[in-house]
């Protein structure tokens, strides 16, 4: 079983009736990398990489991230924990340096929709 984790309503809106989709309604990127966290830690395993695209943690407030249920080794979750680890720290490292804008709603939807063309791939693999 796949599931996207994000806090960017277009994915929910494009994708939620062909896979499930926990929408973080109001929350932040760090909040959805968090929660990925918690998916890691029992179990689930990373589909796509918790910091892709060339927006910094600080520039965009969405992300999207695909895990599954789909059992990995030890070696492969260690390796697992270690990648979201760094995308926590990372973001936590770009949101010290300067917080996300507060940008307007035109800027808000271009964001959103970059968001879900990097997930875009993953997803389409697999339906």
């Amino acid at each position: 079983m796949y599931r996207i984790i994000t806090n960017n309503q277009m994915c929910l809106v494009k994708y939620g009736d062909q896979i499930q989709v926990e929408y973080l309604d109001g929350q932040s990127y760090m909040d959805v990398l968090v929660k990925v966290r918690d998916y890691i830690q029992n179990g689930w395993c990373l589909e796509t990489h918790p910091m892709t695209g060339s927006l910094k943690p600080n520039q965009t407030p969405y992300k999207s991230v695909m895990v599954s249920d789909r059992p990995v080794d030890k070696e492969e979750f260690y390796q697992q924990e270690i990648t979201i680890e760094n995308g926590i720290t990372a973001c936590r490292k770009f949101q010290s340096i300067r917080k996300t804008p507060d940008w307007p709603q035109n800027l808000l939807e271009d964001f959103q929709a970059v968001d879900l063309s990097l997930i875009e791939g993953a997803i389409q693999k697999i339906l």
